[in-house]
């Protein structure tokens, strides 16, 4: 049975024409880009390609692109980044729905004694703006907010963000991973400082990914070795790992307005079915201010655990969270952070749709979920209570 795959926020196929495009570089042109013969130098010009359609999909310039491993490297070296260069200031700020990226490097940093501040959101997840002024200081090194919501596609206003921590002198970054790639991002009209990108989110491969860092901006690097990357990330570059990254990147940039029409009309057909088919069911954050491809909907009175293992029986691959947190009984921090009843958390699943699903896929999940929910709410004695008590009303 051919998997319908909706978990592209977890991570994505690589494209075939990303694949096409690196095989070379494993057997016929293997050589380092540091070299100084010509076998070696030959892949440089390659990598330097590469960088350009990176820089190109966020509207940056080449030489403020450097390659890392991951997006969690990347944001990584960009909060590390921002404590070296500020040694003494002693204070993070961040919101209370960052991927585990961000939110456990804020928990290791508490433990050796940095000052974190969490900002909440409300119950469509919306960023609390206010206490995000109040919480900046003379004492703050960086504020790190997440572009768009892994878990629900909330975007939020990041360029109103940015302005309002640069007033303050401030250093800003964004974990852009889950939005890079799905919505349109020009970072010369904006004072974003550095922003993570991730390979694998975008139909490049896994072990990819980039952090932008605007020119001027102070910087320390956080793995230490050899010059390469300018002398700002050290280690051998993942030369076919990097030419997939550009490839996709310019991919991602040509299928942007499908991305946002054809993409968006199927999360929309998904959502509007399964909110009419199966009662108490609702979608969880903002409707209008999220991403393209993204749904969350929480049906109450069922876990999103057995949810997933009876899709997983017609081959349907969704989630309940965030594949970083995945293995865990406890509801999404997402979710509990906005505020959802515990009946509607735990029954929470994201549907996360790419370029590559057909409208045909979207209507296998419509055809087979709401017996499964009824099922499961049947096996459930606050589902048969909580629903009867529903549908009189």
């Amino acid at each position: 049975m051919t998997p319908v795959y909706v978990d592209n926020n977890a991570t994505t196929q690589v494209a075939p024409e990303v694949l096409a495009t690196m095989l070379p570089y494993f057997r016929e042109y293997y050589g380092n880009p540091s070299s100084m013969h010509n076998f070696g130098g030959q892949v440089g010009p390659k990598v330097r390609q590469a960088r350009q359609q990176v820089a190109e999909l966020i509207g940056a310039a080449a030489d403020e692109i450097i390659f890392t491993s991951c997006g969690s490297e990347s944001d990584n070296t960009a909060i590390r980044s921002a404590l070296s260069c500020y040694p003494e200031r002693r204070h993070i700020v961040i919101s209370r729905v960052e991927h585990p990226a961000i939110r456990s490097l804020g928990t290791t940093l508490a433990k050796q004694g940095y000052r974190v501040t969490e900002i909440p959101v409300d119950s469509r997840g919306h960023l609390d703006m206010a206490r995000l002024q109040e919480s900046l200081t003379p004492d703050t090194a960086i504020v790190s907010i997440m572009w768009a919501n892994n878990e629900t596609g909330v975007i939020f206003p990041i360029e109103e963000i940015a302005e309002l921590v640069h007033r303050q002198g401030i250093m800003f970054h964004t974990d852009a991973v889950q939005a890079v790639g799905k919505i349109p991002i020009n970072l010369r009209q904006t004072p974003i400082d550095m922003l993570s990108l991730s390979g694998h989110k975008l139909h490049a491969p896994k072990g990819t990914g980039a952090l932008y860092v605007r020119k001027g901006t102070k910087f320390s690097p956080f793995l230490i070795g050899g010059h390469q990357e300018r002398g700002r990330r050290a280690g051998t570059e993942n030369v076919p790992g990097i030419i997939g990254l550009g490839r996709g990147c310019q991919l991602a940039a040509d299928n942007l307005e499908r991305e946002n029409t054809f993409v968006r009309e199927l999360r929309d057909h998904l959502e509007h079915e399964l909110l009419r088919l199966v009662p108490n069911a609702v979608v969880n954050g903002d409707h209008d201010q999220r991403l393209p491809n993204t749904s969350n909907i929480s049906f109450e009175f069922v876990e999103g655990e057995s949810i997933l293992l009876m899709l997983n029986e017609f081959n349907i691959c969704a989630s309940s969270g965030s594949a970083c947190t995945s293995g865990s009984l406890e509801p999404s921090h997402v979710i509990r952070a906005m505020g959802v009843p515990f009946t509607m958390a735990h029954g929470s699943i994201r549907f996360s749709l790419s370029v590559y699903n057909t409208r045909e896929e979207i209507d296998f999940i419509i055809d087979k979920l709401p017996p499964i929910i009824e099922r499961l709410r049947l096996m459930s004695p606050f589902g048969n209570s909580g629903v009867k008590a529903c549908t009189c009303q």
